[in-house]
């Protein structure tokens, strides 16, 4: 009895030592250790308490019910095992922080990656109909925010027909439908229309999860094409 004390002591120590770890790491508080031995390294965290960050102090997530969350965490590792623990290195991704009701200057976001902190936060109560794809949408802007030289936004505007403008930043414009374009006329989405990169973090996203369309029109294609060359230059066994 005295042994079996000892061991789920030194667990709990254990545990809340490599909790303490990671928050020196990653700045958010409040974080539990959900599990940190999936085979491609990635530690996932959840929210044992809701939680504030930002300079601004703008930035909220809220803590899960239990079953939400193990129901969640399914769906979130299922996904990024499509990962290799080789790539998520080379675009600087270890942790996973699941909570709900993300928020920025209370906007509901899917998502907060951050590439320096190695960090993606996602908002597990996310609307299911796009749930997985949002999962690769802001794994993308890790990729992107950690190979911009790659992903040129100016080269890939020049994809567009010339009249076509971006807008300003992403929450500047009413375009925000996440339902994919029956005709694709260059674009998987609406919210695909509001910025470059979420252009770019669309079109990754849905070729992640397979969506298959009949007719690809040429713009959509280069744009395609664009974004698999420079994943492989990235790691040459990567697999769309």
């Amino acid at each position: 009895m005295y042994l079996i004390r000892v061991i789920l002591i030194s667990l709990f120590i254990f545990s809340q030592a490599q909790a303490d770890t990671i928050y020196n790491l990653i700045k958010i508080p409040n974080l539990e250790i959900y599990n940190i031995k999936s085979q491609n390294k990635l530690r996932y965290l959840y929210a044992e308490r809701p939680f504030t960050l930002g300079i601004k102090k703008n930035i909220n997530c809220y803590n899960s019910e239990k079953n939400i969350l193990d129901q969640k965490y399914q769906i979130i590792k299922r996904n990024l095992d499509k990962y290799s623990k080789e790539f998520l290195k080379k675009i600087n991704l270890k942790y996973i922080v699941m909570c709900e009701d993300l928020s920025i200057s209370k906007i509901n976001t899917a998502g907060i990656p951050d590439h320096v902190t190695k960090t993606l936060i996602l908002d597990i109560k996310f609307n299911e109909n796009y749930f997985e794809r949002v999962i690769h949408h802001e794994v993308f802007h890790i990729i992107n925010d950690s190979f911009k030289e790659l992903f040129n936004e100016v080269v890939w505007s020049n994809f567009n027909v010339k009249e076509f403008r971006y807008a300003e930043c992403s929450t500047c414009t009413n375009k925000l439908g996440l339902n994919t374009n029956k005709s694709t006329k260059g674009f998987f989405t609406e919210y695909s229309e509001s910025t470059p990169s979420e252009d770019m973090a669309e079109v990754f996203s849905h070729l992640m999860v397979g969506v298959k369309l009949n007719n690809v029109d040429p713009i959509l294609e280069k744009k395609i094409q664009f974004i698999k060359t420079n994943l492989l230059k990235i790691d040459k066994n990567f697999i769309l």
